[in-house]
């Protein structure tokens, strides 16, 4: 049975149990500060389990786009190594939100396994919660294991303790036990051997869970005890992978439909049999899950970065080249190339993979570039610690440095030693790796209270659309205390003016203010699983009163102005650029805008302008604002409204129109275009291959910028002796300037060889070798004229030189190739110890070398220090 075909049968059945079938949510998460991405198949349902919002229906399925590398959930490492972990993973499931509950779920599992499928009963296992004894002191599933022994005899229902019968999304929020339908595909020889009973959960590679069917009946609070929730719900997650196995017959996920496409294509680019050698096929594993895992975020719009979700997705991709550099012997880019084969067989069912198919090509090949020349660069370092270790053991220090500041892989630095029969101190390395997380936990560690309920109210209306102002009713708060922010209070009001952050908007601060005139400010407003969050560094006095709720209006005008100016900017760049421009991604704040979005190429001054004027052309316009709310999404695309690939859009949405821009956005706007002033582009450049970045500023940043502008001209005409053209009275100074320079050069060139002669006579022999340390007044060019200048007469030759320019200190060592050979002295060897005097360092050849340092009075002791390399 094909891939397409197991998909389509699951979601097929479901939809015959009433179930509504909806789209893979995008695998990047907006409002969830818990989790950078979809980590199961529940993830994008969470508003609903904690009751924040009303699914469209009681009964979903869907197939859901999941990846686990980081936090509690975490897979990445255990990738390759074995046939069934996977980063990115797709999780088909059945959801009921106080719908049906254990007896309906446990039932169309059997049914669909057995009868649908067609898997063999006395292949299966289930287990049920065996109760806990702990401080929640749970009982026994006894209603789970009633249930199944209806379809599967009790020798193969096994009781599971609470790592693996329980569920919990995180250290709070819904949660309750589980059972988890487990499979045995070893052959008829190995089960006489061994019974698959004795394998469930033990990590074999053909014994293993496909089907996890969570039964949500708890919520686990703040402070670690349990309450029943008000309804209850089902939420159950089967490996798509792994069940495409077990249905295709294989021994390992790789060997399914879902990978050999892409392993056959990474056979035919590498010229490397797959099947043939355990580190080839650990390697191609690798790369075959990964470029799954990096090709789905970029179609979702997370590109490769040093920070957050996107460090993550450079994490993953680096990893592969990793793999690909060292046992495919693969020193170009190649990762780029199975997107085809990706986006043929799997964008049928995922159509952002051939809608991004050039976008994510691009972006993979240039961090494949990048990390190759990083690779390059590590090599480098890694040669220079392994010249200045003494002994075999090399520095865990010097390792953790160099993957630390430049990214090095610690298990490449590792083999590459081993090679040389050196050995890695694993515990220094180890110690400083685990001193780094510390550092980094402990700025991020937050503490967050239960919620604080004062009204029972489920719906939260928003009304900043229409208002800056309201009054409010507090309907629940809590504390949240941070490293970063410190002590902080979340608060949820009825109904709120305030903008939370989304859609690339910053949220509005503002302030609340009850009838004895007693104020609280509120520094940001966030929205998380549905609901509208103001925060507050302090707690308001009458918590049950009713405030008046006000929005900063002049900040709000601001980012208004800017949100407006990036529809506007978007439809310019379609307009000069060609329509294969796509947004991908943006900032709006009070002062500025920042946009992002596909293009080719370095935008040229004509096009810049072209744009500019564009946008500045709509803003003295005039045009209104249309704004129509809870239009049927079709409907809205039908009508020409832009959507951005993902980003999730519910059924009904609202479209800004201005003129003929037209797009799905939830944020807010001026009524009339008139009111930005005017729109004027800062900056412009690369974020990643085929990615450009706008920044811009309008209405009072835009008088600012001129203002200053203007100013700063004054001010140069003043300089400049208030000439009537300053252009052309720089461009003559800057013609002097180069004259001038080239004749400093030659004066020191000539000082150089009047020198020569000077320091010739001034060279002392110490053990056959021509000494000489000497600090000099030259620049850096002039003293290594000098030193080749010297070298060419001869063979026996050991000089250093220091210098001081402009507060600087440098060093140079030059040595006769003749003594680096007989005598293994090293010039780059020896600057680099001796940069310390001046508070730096440097390198280079072994016949010669520079330093620099910001301690120029260290130059005599280094100058002292030079002989003993030669006593």
């Amino acid at each position: 049975m094909k891939s397409q075909e197991i998909r389509t049968k699951f979601l097929n059945f479901f939809e015959g149990k009433q179930h509504l079938i909806v789209p893979s949510a995008p695998m990047v998460l907006k409002d969830d500060p818990t989790l950078m991405f979809v980590n199961s198949g529940m993830a994008p349902f969470k508003e609903y389990f904690l009751g924040n919002a009303d699914p469209k229906k009681n009964r979903i399925a869907d197939t859901q786009k999941c990846l686990r590398v980081s936090g509690k959930h975490n897979d990445l490492e255990e990738v390759g190594y074995d046939t069934y972990h996977h980063t990115l993973f797709e999780m088909l499931g059945n959801w009921s939100f106080g719908d049906y509950f254990k007896k309906e779920a446990i039932a169309w599992a059997w049914e669909l396994l057995t009868e649908v499928y067609g898997i063999d009963k006395d292949i299966l296992y289930v287990t049920v919660f065996e109760g806990s004894d702990d401080a929640d002191n749970l009982k026994i599933d006894q209603e789970a294991y009633d249930l199944w022994k209806e379809f599967i005899p009790e020798d193969r229902i096994l009781m599971g303790n609470k790592k693996d019968n329980f569920w919990e999304m995180g250290d709070q929020g819904p949660c309750g036990p589980c059972s988890e339908i487990h499979v045995d595909i070893r052959s008829a020889e190995e089960k006489a051997k061994v019974d698959g009973k004795s394998l469930v959960n033990m990590d074999h590679p053909q014994v293993v869970e496909i089907w996890n069917l969570v039964f949500m009946q708890y919520n686990r609070k703040a402070n670690g005890s349990l309450e029943n929730l008000p309804n209850k719900h089902i939420d159950t997650g089967m490996g798509f992978e792994r069940l495409c196995m077990v249905l295709q017959g294989v021994q390992s996920n790789y060997d399914t439909d879902v990978f050999t496409p892409v392993i056959r294509e990474i056979e035919t680019i590498t010229d490397k049999d797959y099947g043939k050698n355990e580190k080839i096929d650990v390697a191609i594993r690798v790369i075959s899950d990964h470029v799954r895992a990096v090709a789905f975020s970029i179609a979702d719009g997370q590109l490769p970065s040093n920070t957050g979700a996107g460090y993550v997705i450079r994490r993953i991709l680096r990893r592969a080249v990793r793999y690909g550099f060292t046992f495919l012997d693969k020193k170009e880019p190649f990762i780029f190339r199975l997107v085809d084969i990706l986006s043929k067989k799997m964008g049928s069912a995922f159509p952002e993979l051939k809608a991004q198919k050039q976008l994510i090509e691009n972006v993979i090949k240039e961090e494949e570039t990048s990390f190759l020349r990083t690779l390059e660069q590590g090599l480098v370092l890694l040669n220079r610690i392994v010249e200045e270790t003494k002994g075999n053991i090399v520095s865990g220090e010097k390792a953790f440095e160099l993957y630390d500041t430049y990214g090095f892989p610690i298990d490449l630095t590792a083999l590459i030693l081993s090679e040389r029969d050196l050995k890695l101190d694993e515990k220094g390395f180890e110690e400083h790796l685990e001193k780094q997380k510390s550092r980094s936990r402990a700025a991020s560690e937050m503490s967050t209270d239960d919620w604080t309920v004062l009204i029972d109210d489920a719906e939260q209306e928003f009304v900043g659309y229409d208002t800056l102002e309201t009054n409010v009713k507090i309907t629940r708060y809590r504390k949240v205390t941070s490293k970063k922010d410190g002590e902080m209070y979340q608060l949820v009001f009825n109904l709120t003016p305030f903008y939370p952050e989304g859609g690339g908007q910053v949220g509005d601060k503002g302030y609340l203010q009850d009838v004895h005139g007693d104020t609280v400010y509120i520094v940001d407003t966030k929205k998380e699983n549905n609901v509208i969050i103001h925060f507050t560094k302090n707690l308001p006095e009458h918590l049950n009163e009713t405030f008046k709720a006000v929005v900063d209006a002049k900040q709000r005008y601001r980012t208004e102005c800017n949100h407006t100016a990036t529809h506007l900017l978007h439809q310019a760049l379609r307009e000069v650029l060609g329509t294969h421009v796509e947004q991908k991604g943006s900032a709006v704040h009070s002062k500025y805008l920042r946009f992002d979005f596909s293009h080719f190429a370095k935008l040229t001054v004509e096009e810049l302008r072209d744009v500019e004027n564009f946008v500045n052309a709509r803003i003295e316009g005039k045009l209104p604002l249309e704004e129509h709310r809870s239009v049927p999404k079709e409907q809205a695309i039908a009508e020409g409204a832009m959507s951005l690939f993902g980003e999730k859009y519910g059924d009904a949405v609202r479209t800004i129109r201005f003129g003929k821009s037209i797009e799905l956005c939830g944020g807010t706007h001026v009524k009339n275009t008139a009111d930005i002033w005017h729109f004027k582009i800062v900056s412009e450049g690369a974020v990643a291959a085929g990615i450009r970045r706008i920044e811009a500023i309008t209405n009072d940043a835009v008088k600012d910028f001129y203002f200053e502008n203007n100013r700063a001209y004054f001010e140069m005409r003043d300089l400049l002796n208030n000439t009537k053209d300053p252009v052309k009275a720089l461009q003559n100074l800057q013609a002097e300037n180069v004259d001038l320079k080239r004749q400093i050069e030659q004066l020191l060139k000539d000082k150089a060889k009047n020198i020569k002669g000077e320091l010739k006579n001034e060279l002392s022999e110490i053990n056959g070798i021509q000494f000489l340390a000497k600090q000099l007044d030259l620049d850096a060019g002039g003293i290594k004229d000098v030193c080749f200048e010297l070298g060419s007469q001869f063979d026996n030759l050991f000089l250093l030189f220091g210098a001081e320019n402009n507060g600087k200190a440098i060093l140079s060592c030059y040595i006769s190739k003749e003594l680096v050979a007989s005598k293994d002295l090293n010039a780059g060897s020896i600057v680099r110890e001796l940069g310390k005097f001046i508070q730096g360092g440097g390198g280079g050849q072994p016949f010669f070398a520079t330093a620099g340092g910001k301690n120029p009075s260290g130059i005599n002791d280094a100058l002292s220090a030079a002989k003993s390399y030669i006593q």
